[in-house]
This record gives C-alpha cells, structure tokens and sequence, in this order.
C-alpha cells in the first residue's frame, strides 16, 4: 500500500474509532429514541388535523411536532436533548459509510456497496437536519417548515430551468417514497433491530409495526413527491408544503378523514418500531 492509500486507510481509521465509541453509541439511541418520538407526534397531530381541527391551523410535520415539544413543561430541555441526539445518530449513521467504503476498492462489491453507502449517508444528512431544526428550535428561532418548503420551491420555478428541477425534486421523492413503501411491504427494516438480542415473541409484533409506519410514511413522502410534480407542471405553489401538505392533501379526498386516520396510526406506529430500535440498534445494513 503506498504512502496516500495508508494516509487515507489511517485517517478512515481514527474516524471510525470514534463513530464506534461507546458514549457516541447511547447519545444516538438518544438520538432513535428523540426520532420515535418526533414521528408519534406527527401521528398526534395528524389524528387531531383529521379530528378536532380545521385543516393549516396546525402542522403535521417535523416543526409542529418541534413547536409541540417546545409548548410543554421543560419544553426546552427536552428540544435540546433531541437535537444533540438526532446530531450524534447523524454521525453514528455517518460511521456506516466508514464502515463499509472499503467495499468500493473491491470491483464485486462495488454496486453494492455504493448503494448501502448511498443509503447511511442519505440517512445521516435527514438526521442532521432534523437535529439542527431542533436546535435552532430550542435557541428560540421558529418557522414553518412548510412555508418555507413553499418559499424555496417558488424560488426555484423562478430560475431559468426551475421547472425542470423542482419536478425532479419530486420525482425523488417520490422515489423514496416508493422505497420506503416497498420496504415495509417486503419487512426489509427488519434488518434494523438486532432480531438475536431481541426476545422471540416480539419478533412478529415488532414486525407488524413496523410495516403499518413504513407504508404510511412511503405513503405521504409519495404524495408529497406527486405535490412537487404538480407545483412544477403548473406552477402552483400552493400545495409545495412538504408532508404538511401531504397530510392536507389526503384530507382532503373524498374519506380523507379516515384515511388521515390511518396514516396517523401508521406514523404512531413508525414512531413504535423506531423506539424499539433504539433498544435494539442493529449496525449492519449490509446484510
């Protein structure tokens, strides 16, 4: 190995040694346990969007669940917790690409290790973000994310090819949607709970919950994806609001009552499997 690969193989090294520290590994359950609980209560105000309140006065999404934290008793405190968290899974997830980079210099490994790597970085930068927007949160600066899903997007459309980027936005989208979607049908997030330290009889349980939180999240990241589309088809801002506007959205169909109830169960749900991952992280997605 010449001198730039063993700099570079050193340098990955000290990295991973600390994305593998123990203290690093309880502040990301931290982390899970912050991201469980921001998806119940999505799920929450979901329920109550379909039930008790009238449609935009109350976001279902990340910065109402934000806003919810930050209106209860030691709000604060808590908004803290969770964004350090959610930072520290960030990098814990970052790890998983430092674990497995090496595939890459294998020529049968490559594809597949380029996807999993793909994946962990994806998932590190969602954390991050959701981390920063609950420090910011708990520093006392408020927004709507939606509004300023709404902002960007109209922004977007004002630049010369604007059209054409905005709809491959939510093209992607809706492309993770259908992933996510095709993951809980096939129970491939499974692979995310450590199943050998968990006991046998909530492998099945687990798994059903599971399933309902993966196909009601692919669910609204797919209609939020189609929402993009349109906004860019018609230049429309006005339904570009993110899940939010998914949420409105689906409430607004004919049934849509009970189909927000269903997606509120589903998000309840997610936000279930996600705290038993926390228990039981499993860190091998390769497999």
């Amino acid at each position: 190995m010449n001198a730039v690969p063993q700099r570079v193989h050193d340098a990955v090294s000290r990295a991973r040694e600390v994305t593998d520290h123990p203290v690093l590994e309880h502040l990301a359950r931290v982390g899970l346990v912050a991201y469980g609980v921001l998806h119940v209560l999505i799920g929450w105000l979901t329920f109550r969007i379909a039930w008790f309140l009238q449609p935009g006065t109350e976001d279902a999404d990340q910065t109402g669940a934000l806003q919810t934290v930050a209106d209860t008793p030691g709000g604060q405190v808590l908004l803290w917790l969770i964004g350090l968290g959610m930072l520290a899974l960030a990098l814990w997830q970052a790890g998983e690409v430092l674990r497995w980079w090496t595939g890459l210099l294998r020529p049968g490994h490559r594809l597949r290790t380029a996807v999993v790597c793909t994946k962990c970085a994806a998932k590190a930068v969602v954390y991050a973000v959701l981390g920063g927007t609950a420090l910011f949160f708990a520093a006392g600066v408020r927004y709507q994310a939606d509004e300023r899903f709404q902002q960007l997007t109209d922004d977007a459309l004002e630049i010369p090819g604007g059209s054409t980027l905005v709809g491959a936005v939510g093209v992607g989208v809706v492309a993770v949607g259908v992933y996510v979607l095709v993951r809980g049908v096939t129970g491939k997030f499974m692979r995310d709970v450590d199943l050998d330290a968990t006991p046998d009889r909530w492998e099945p349980l687990i798994q059903r919950v599971g399933t309902v939180g993966y196909v009601a999240k692919g669910i609204a990241f797919t209609v939020s994806g189609g929402l993009l589309v349109y906004a860019a088809a018609t230049r429309d801002v006005s339904t570009a609001t993110g899940l939010d506007g998914a949420m409105n959205a689906i409430g607004a169909v004919p049934t849509g009552q009970w189909l927000l109830t269903a997606v509120a169960a589903g998000f309840l749900a997610f936000g279930g499997y996600a705290l038993v991952r926390a228990r039981f992280p499993d860190r091998d997605p390769a497999t």
